[in-house]
Order: structure tokens, then sequence, then C-alpha cells
């Protein structure tokens, strides 16, 4: 099972599609070129590559795993993504440590009564803006800190539209997560800024239209 967002990215993976405790599990696919965001729990793999091959796309031929954020939902299955596909990861510096030292309070693995498995971050994000290349297409890494110290949008293009990978735009914001309130709200005027055509959220589902986006974006303020 999958959804067509463009004609290059899918929805692969989450509630419904993988198995419910998943975040939203993303994929780009840019000239043979293949990249996914996020890897969910990992309970339910085999059903992610299932629903990767019936994009048309051999799950072997990703090149990267995209990490928005260290939490549990999103990243409990990346350990075995990428020993699976052998394809790299990518994520801030300031939640890699949590997950190649494999914190379960921090990624938030404890709230579902399990513990991280540690993996290595292959390509650490330092700046506040960051340039990844798949094929000849350009995905940027936007650090957007707030709901986790090392939260990533990463914005592309595809079908002439600009499309947002914001997951977790909703928070949840918790002492123990290292939140900060202060780098949220900025990093929510920040996202509605960047003004795009489609939003693929991690919980919420797809939002298509600036206004709508907007709207969406505006109500976490």
């Amino acid at each position: 099972m999958h959804l067509e967002i463009t004609s290059e990215i899918f929805q692969v993976g989450g509630s419904g599609y993988t198995a419910p405790e998943d975040a939203a599990i993303y994929l780009i696919c840019f000239n043979e070129k293949s990249a996914l965001v996020d890897a969910g729990c990992g309970n339910r793999l085999d059903r992610l590559y299932g629903n990767i091959s019936e994009c048309n796309i051999n799950p072997e031929t990703i090149e990267y795993l995209l990490i928005t954020h260290c939490h549990y939902d999103h990243t409990g299955g990346a350990a075995n993504v990428c020993k699976d596909l052998s394809c790299k990861t990518v994520a801030h510096k300031l939640d890699a440590q949590y997950l190649e030292k494999g914190n379960n309070t921090v990624t938030a693995a404890d709230w579902y009564g399990s513990s991280i498995k540690p993996f290595t971050v292959d390509q650490k994000i330092s700046n506040k803006q960051t340039d990844i290349l798949l094929g000849d297409r350009k995905i940027t890494a936007i650090h957007t800190p707030g709901h986790s110290p090392g939260s990533l949008v990463f914005l592309t293009e595809s079908d002439g539209k600009k499309v947002l990978f914001g997951q977790d735009v909703h928070g949840p914001l918790a002492p123990g997560l290292k939140s900060n309130r202060k780098d949220y709200i900025a990093s929510l005027e920040k996202m509605i800024s960047l003004d795009a055509d489609i939003l693929c959220e991690g919980h919420f589902g797809i939002y298509t239209g600036k206004n709508k986006i907007r709207k969406f974006i505006k109500s976490f303020l």
C-alpha cells in the first residue's frame, strides 16, 4: 500500500501503511536515485519494503535515510533499514548523539516500552541549512529545533511544486525530550516562511495548498 503525492514522492509507511505506532515514512525517487524520509519503529519492515516495491522502486537502490529527528517512532527501524538497504543515514548532529548512544529517554523509546538499537549516523548536519544531492536533484535539510534539539525539515521540488517534509509540526514538547518552546515557535515561523505547496507531516497526513499549510502550522503557534 502506498500513496502517490507527486509522480516522484510517495508515502510508504505510517499508520495504515506499515504499523499503527509508526510515524509517516516517505519515499523520494529522482531519476532512479531514491531516499527515505524516516523509518518508523521498525516492527513491520516487510510491509515497508513491499510498499516501496509497489512504487516500482527496488528498495536496494535507496541511497539515503533522511532522519527528521531522533524520536523512536521515526528511528526505531533505522538500524535495520540501513543494514538491509546499505543506505547512508543523515541526521542533525544534536540528535545523532542520542541515536548513536541508544538513549531511550531522549529518543522516547521508553514511551513505546522499547529500546532503540544504536546505529552510526553517516552524515551529521551541523549548519542551519545543508543541500543533499540525490542524483542531479537537490534536497535541502533545514535545522528546525524545538521538538527535539536536532529536528530537521527537508525541502525539495517535484512536479513544479515545493514539497516540505515537516515531521511532527505539532510537537509535543517535553523536558525528557529536551524540547525548547522558544526554538519550537521560531521553527514554526521558519516553516511558514518556506512557502511550500505540499506539506508531508509525521502524523497528520498530507496538506496541499499554501493557505492550508500556513493555517495548519499557525494552529500550533
